[in-house]
């Protein structure tokens, strides 16, 4: 078979299916930006997109809507090069919905099924756009952008021929009238990379090494921000801190955006934050390391006492499965994401997200007495082989789900 995977940020959420269709013998290209200059064995073509941002008073609702056409319309063009002068014509496509580029392909290959990586569809109610009071106000003006970013979202699963979502509960932020069509299946962890291990070693910017056994504490977002609750566990911190006093605070991070716009008042979350509650932290023992190799990302976790994890109703980190799979004692929000991989009390313990207090005394207790959780850990890590490793799980059924052109 010829299949297409098309992604701004390639490989994004292919790392591992595409190489797999390689080695079953398909033929695999992969469409992307010309700004992306990931290394990947998958073979790569490129589109420049230098569309003007769109004018809020021309487009005002529809903002979001001009922006992701407008990567569509330079991604059908560039598919449609490949097609006209490189001959390739696929017999399944599968893009990532959330950028566009999916939009116009079928126009350009008729013939092929397209599949599409429904990751989440915004909403005004239950999700993550009106659950924080403190950043977020509900009214009917953010109502309404809200849910006038939908339509990109709508025209791709209308547009595919099956979607497939990460964990159930992202599935089930889409539409009834979409669902039908959406396979549930998590990408999948390496189970026997990331795994206790009682030699780890972690080494802090300051030189002191840190190893499996010593009492640390984890926190870790792609960038520190509300959405994954860095405002609520940094208003924790100083309580645990100050019941801990040889506890070591491992924080992982950058200080960009993902899903948030930077504080009102200017700067970082972390500039802010540590404003707020900085004078009452024991900096020497609070570590932030900034964005790091994956290797250290997982030497953090095999030396985690406790991984605390926090989320708005949105999407799941991958972090939070790995950090199960290395054996790490799971404090999680009681949100829905978290609520469908961690039972509390049988796999980690959950704590409402907006709980400092709650968050403060589960942490010190979890941290306090390591023996008493090793059970849970032990429950994680058999949960994460069982539902969502790798070899034996996900990739073959991601796989073989592609190949049949994504049946439900």
């Amino acid at each position: 078979m010829n299949i297409l995977f098309v992604h701004q940020n390639f490989p994004g959420q292919f790392l591992h299916v595409a190489p797999e269709l390689m080695r079953r013998g398909h033929r695999v290209v992969a469409l992307t930006d010309a700004v992306n200059q990931q290394k990947t064995s998958v073979p790569t073509f490129r589109y420049k997109h230098e569309a003007k941002a769109p004018d809020p008073e021309a487009t005002r609702l529809a903002r979001t809507y001009t922006e992701m056409t407008d990567r569509a319309t330079t991604a059908a063009r560039a598919a449609a090069t490949l097609r006209e002068r490189h001959g390739f014509v696929p017999d399944v496509v599968f893009g990532h919905l959330g950028w566009g580029e999916t939009l116009f392909l079928r126009e350009v290959f008729p013939e092929a099924r397209h599949l599409v990586y429904a990751e989440f569809y915004y909403g005004t109610r239950g999700r993550d756009s009106t659950f924080d009071p403190e950043f977020q106000t509900a009214s009917l003006n953010r109502a309404m952008s809200v849910t006038a970013r939908k339509a990109h979202l709508a025209l791709a699963m209308a547009e595919a021929d099956a979607g497939m979502a990460p964990t159930a509960w992202q599935a089930s932020t889409f539409p009834e009238t979409f669902r039908s069509k959406i396979f549930v299946c998590f990408d999948g962890v390496d189970t026997e990379r990331l795994r206790p291990d009682p030699d780890a070693a972690l080494t802090l910017p300051n030189g002191r090494t840190l190893v499996a056994g010593d009492e640390v504490l984890t926190f870790i977002n792609r960038n520190f921000g509300p959405y994954r609750g860095f405002h609520i566990f940094m208003r924790a911190l100083p309580e645990v801190l100050r019941a801990r006093p040889n506890l070591q605070v491992v924080m992982i991070g950058g200080d960009g955006s993902s899903y948030e716009s930077p504080p009102a008042e200017g700067g970082t979350w972390r500039e802010k934050m540590l404003k707020e509650v900085g004078t009452r932290l024991d900096l020497r023992r609070v570590h932030f390391l900034g964005r790091v190799p994956y290797d250290s990302f997982v030497a953090a976790m095999q030396v985690s006492r406790v991984h605390a994890y926090l989320t708005y109703p949105f999407v799941l980190s991958w972090s939070t499965i790995e950090a199960m799979s290395c054996g790490a004692c799971i404090v999680g929000s009681r949100t829905p994401p978290v609520e469908e991989v961690i039972e509390d009390g049988v796999t980690g313990r959950l704590v409402d997200f907006f709980d400092v207090r709650g968050w403060s005394e589960t942490l010190i207790d979890a941290l306090a007495r390591p023996d008493d959780h090793d059970w849970m850990r032990a429950a994680a890590r058999a949960q994460t082989i069982e539902r969502y490793d790798l070899r034996s799980r996900c990739l073959p059924r991601i796989a073989d789900w592609v190949e049949a052109g994504g049946p439900v």
